[in-house]
């Protein structure tokens, strides 16, 4: 996608409301904000491997297409989405909250963090030749 145009930041945006809407609805209807740690981790979720995408290798090494830094970065992001998906699924299993605010916080923690995978692969710069 080489021009996202507005209608795809019209779309994301949407999406990323929604997404937001069902996490804190899925707090204020049952009266328990732990529901809102999901977002927090679906936001913080793509950070390692943003901080971490610039400490690859060098141009001229075939053998090995990842680095120890780049692996880590997406280990860590891993880690982190797999407790994002856990944590509601946690408290509800010890009854901490209700299971339909445990899917509205799966629910809506994915839309968050697909969102923001969508925004980072439709608004990626392409790498020329000459850097």
């Amino acid at each position: 996608m080489a021009h996202a145009g507005i209608k795809t930041v019209i779309l994301l945006s949407f999406v990323l409301a929604v997404g937001f809407l069902l996490v804190i609805l899925s707090c204020a209807l049952w009266g328990n904000w732990l529901p809102l740690l999901v977002a927090l981790t679906f936001v913080l979720a793509p950070l390692p491997n943003a901080l971490f995408a610039r400490c690859g290798g060098d141009d001229f090494s075939t053998e090995y297409d990842g680095s120890g830094p780049v692996d880590l970065g997406r280990f860590i992001t891993a880690s982190v989405v797999v407790t994002g998906f856990a944590l509601p699924l946690v408290l509800a299993h010890s009854e901490i909250i209700a299971p339909g605010a445990c899917a509205m916080s799966i629910a809506g923690g994915s839309l968050v963090y697909g969102t923001i995978l969508a925004y980072s692969a439709t608004f990626k710069e392409a790498s020329s030749e000459f850097d």
